[in-house]
């Protein structure tokens, strides 16, 4: 039987080192995946993974969850990563962003595809909420919590995105019907 991860959480606040153990080992191929993609370093990938968890811990026994786990994880992983980055490139949090975060090596298919190669034309706001839709597979409001930004705004860049993708002739051949 699977346990919510609200009981999880619960469980975690009250000290058991199992509950926490099973958010762990059910999340943490998620949480590196994401901050994989967002460095694409295995190190530090695998830092912010042990970072990401060691939060968790650090705001036991407090620790409330408002939404899905990868909800909560999602800014914490994201703010992590550029964390990492700005200590790698010195750059401010948002241009390190900008750098490295998006390119198209992070995409979780072949780079040298009509789909990755329209994707890197995208802005990288427009690119992140279709990775967080549809790879991450975050419900609107998911992404809008996760990035703090109006659900409006997610659904509007989703569109634009997906306008691009149907309206290039290297793309249009995914939205047949």
């Amino acid at each position: 039987m699977d346990i919510s991860d609200e009981k999880l959480v619960e469980a975690v606040n009250n000290g058991d080192a199992k509950a926490f153990e099973t958010l762990y080992y059910h999340y943490r191929d998620w949480v590196y995946r994401l901050a994989w993609r967002f460095t694409r370093r295995d190190d530090i990938a695998l830092d912010i993974l042990q970072e990401t968890f060691a939060y968790i811990l650090r705001k036991t026994p407090n620790l409330k969850l408002t939404a899905k786990m990868t909800t909560f994880l999602y800014p914490v992983v994201l703010h992590l990563s550029m964390a990492a980055l700005n200590k790698k490139t010195h750059l401010p949090l948002e241009e390190a962003a900008d750098e490295a975060i998006y390119e198209e090596e992070s995409y979780p298919f072949d780079k040298q595809s009509d789909l990755a190669v329209v994707l890197s034309s995208l802005s990288a706001k427009h690119r992140e909420v279709l990775f967080m839709r549809y790879f991450d597979n975050l419900s609107i409001e998911e992404i809008s919590q996760a990035l703090n930004i109006p659900v409006g705004t997610v659904k509007s860049r989703i569109n634009k995105a997906l306008r691009t993708l149907r309206e290039d002739n290297r793309t249009k051949k995914y939205f047949l019907e």
